[in-house]
């Protein structure tokens, strides 16, 4: 039963995943500890995780702004320490649900007026990743303010795709080598990820698939919609 639900997460997670950049871990991590414990989906997520990544940054590769990733990178990096004290001193489900806030005013915003033309400069990229870098040490969730910079931004989709597997592939590679390091890759988790990872290629085949009949500004759509809903899951103390 937990083989069957895992794979079934897997795929759709992939699928998400291939169509929007982002997605995977939130979906998957929230979906797995109904059927195994924490702390065997932790290590089992960010295994397909990275896989995922890994997978993209070499899809995504010749789309990927270099400087741009490397601004938030370094951005990124200085916010880590920053948000592993957060952890330890501010209230988590407070810091959550302003970031969930945030995400559904924009979306609301994004969806009433498709046609703005305020962009942000791009000195947001500090700022941006320096959050980032935040949620990953608190929370390992760096995600909400990437999709949001890079969505005011209006990247192109292959770029938007390409710079947030890069940051996210960092990330997953460091998560991966902790749960290594603390002895959690057990083979449980082994078993669980080695039978995800045919239903992972799949997924990543037909998002691919489906990315091609999906229009730019249907793919926007999509993002701003997704942002809404991850906002709502972090208000709502799901996310």
């Amino acid at each position: 039963m937990a083989i069957a639900w895992i794979v079934t997460v897997v795929f759709l997670a992939s699928l998400i995943q291939s169509l929007s950049g982002f997605g995977f871990a939130m979906i998957i991590m929230r979906l797995a500890t109904i059927v195994v414990g924490l702390q065997t989906a932790a290590p089992m997520v960010a295994l397909t995780a990275l896989t995922i990544y890994s997978i993209n940054v070499v899809r995504y590769r010749r789309a990927i702004d270099l400087g741009e990733a490397l601004r938030l990178g370094i951005a990124s990096a200085l916010g880590v320490p920053v948000g592993i004290w957060v952890l330890t001193n501010v209230n988590e489900t407070l810091v959550k649900q302003a970031m969930g806030v945030i995400l559904i005013a924009y979306a609301a915003y994004a969806l009433a007026r498709p046609t703005t033309s305020w962009m942000p400069s791009r000195y947001w990229v500090f700022p941006a990743g320096f959050l980032a870098g935040c949620l990953s040490g608190a929370y390992n969730a760096p995600g909400p303010p990437l999709i949001l910079y890079g969505s005011l931004r209006r990247w192109p989709r292959d770029e938007f795709r390409a710079i947030l597997q890069a940051i996210f592939f960092v990330n997953g590679a460091l998560v991966v080598s902790s749960h290594l390091i603390a002895h959690r890759v057990t083979v449980e988790v082994l078993t669980l990820f080695f039978c995800a990872l045919p239903v992972l290629i799949l997924g990543i085949s037909v998002g691919s698939r489906v990315d091609r009949l999906v229009a730019g500004k249907r793919f926007r759509i999509i993002v701003i919609s997704l942002v809404g809903v991850m906002g709502l899951a972090l208000a709502l103390g799901l996310g």
